[in-house]
């Protein structure tokens, strides 16, 4: 097919197999035996940050068929197929804050939410970060994998240098069964043309999630007797057996993940599948959480775990996102116009739209608007008449948020020069 790097295959809404290449450049054919076309994709940054070239970019399909990606910097793109047009929605990059050189992200999504691994190459070490709607992300603790965590059964280190341009293979789950490195055995700069080191591609089994089913109809709260998930039993997994019961914590990531979390009060059988009981009270779960994880040992002794949605949890979202303000003098006074695109998965209802002097936290508000309902994909042109009167040619830093009932309020803050006339 040509150039590449660090190539990503995936499927489009209309069935399409694209191979993302580099240089924002993608192939496209009907079957995986080609022939196979070159393309362009069309990158919108929309006032955004974008890396040169567009390298690094990993993607994900959405419910409805249309599409997000990350970027080698971690800013989050959207396209209504997975085809040509993209547009960059994040207003910054949703990386840990922390220092590194971050690239090769690879984002993926099962059945409970989104993913991001992402690899700082200088400092030899990957995070891990999850979403519900894959635009607002947390980072979990701790490393995704760092030099070292390529081991044998028989307790072998296989001592790589450095891992790096990670894929998974999934499952029709989506859950990862298999992860792929480029590893090298010394700093890749210092690996030479007719020497002895090389770089390989290696293929690590992973110990896969287990399927898990929130059987709680109302949302967890304190009042909130019993939490009761049903662990599902899969070919060569039979939970009635498999499990260390008084091992297993289960709650928000935030607990189980340092030891905390509800402890099993008791089981249930419903066929090959195991209902496990939990106390409530040490659960941790807010509305904050989208997710609910179970952590323990099987039998064995290995790590088991899983997560499982949340009652009521939103599957499908919405997301308005905006432009800086073009501002206009008129007879009127001070005018600004205000470009908003819906790159949810849903309608949205009409939603607030505030013009603010300074950062998102500040309380200086010179106009407020209303955005009509959007499908997704769909545009619209906010007017709006400012309260305040600023000078001509007069720089400002401008903060746009959208409020939607329901929804996190989106931001967008940019320094912009009014009009001189």
């Amino acid at each position: 097919m040509g150039e590449g790097h660090n190539p990503e295959l995936y499927q489009s809404k209309k069935g399409k197999y694209i191979v993302y290449s580099t240089n924002g450049r993608y192939f496209s054919s009907d079957n995986l035996h080609g022939p196979w076309k070159r393309h362009t994709y069309d990158f919108h940054k929309r006032e955004r940050y974008v890396f040169p070239n567009y390298v690094n970019f990993s993607f994900a399909s959405r419910p409805d068929g249309s599409f997000i990606s990350v970027s080698r910097r971690g800013y989050i793109w959207a396209s209504p197929d997975g085809e040509e047009n993209w547009s960059n929605v994040s207003a910054e990059s949703v990386y840990p804050k922390v220092e590194g050189i971050f690239e090769d992200p690879v984002l993926w999504k099962d059945a409970i939410q989104y993913h991001i691994i992402v690899n700082d190459w200088k400092g030899r070490i990957a995070y891990y970060l999850r979403s519900k709607d894959g635009f607002h992300w947390k980072a979990e603790p701790g490393e995704a994998y760092v030099p070292g965590i390529c081991r044998y059964e028989n307790g072998k280190v296989s001592d790589w240098f450095k891992f790096e341009r990670i894929r998974f293979l999934q499952d029709e789950h989506g859950r990862p069964t298999h992860v792929h490195f480029a590893v090298t055995d010394i700093a890749k700069h210092d690996d030479l043309s007719k020497d002895s080191h090389n770089s390989k591609l290696i293929i690590i089994p992973m110990r896969m999630a287990r399927l898990l089913e929130m059987l709680n109809t109302e949302p967890i709260t304190p009042d909130t007797q019993e939490i009761r998930v049903k662990i599902i039993a899969e070919d060569g997994y039979t939970p009635h057996q498999d499990i260390q019961l008084d091992s297993l914590r289960y709650g928000a990531s935030d607990e189980v993940n340092y030891g905390r979390g509800s402890q099993v009060l008791r089981t249930e059988k419903a066929g090959d599948d195991l209902i496990l009981v939990f106390n409530s009270r040490d659960s941790g779960i807010t509305e904050e959480n989208f997710t609910g994880k179970l952590l323990g040992k099987d039998k064995k002794g290995d790590i088991l775990f899983g997560w499982s949605d949340l009652p009521g949890t939103v599957k499908k979202v919405l997301l308005l996102s905006p432009l800086s303000p073009k501002f206009e003098f008129t007879d009127q006074g001070l005018e600004a116009y205000v470009e908003v695109e819906n790159f949810g998965e849903i309608k949205s209802q009409a939603s607030t739209l505030k013009l603010l002097l300074g950062e998102a936290e500040s309380d200086q508000v010179i106009a407020t608007g209303t955005v009509r309902p959007l499908m997704p994909f769909e545009k619209a042109i906010v007017r709006v008449v400012c309260k305040k009167q600023l000078a001509r040619g007069s720089q400002h830093v401008i903060t746009v948020t959208v409020e939607s009932k329901g929804w996190p309020v989106e931001s967008f803050t940019k320094k912009v020069r009014l009009p001189q006339t």
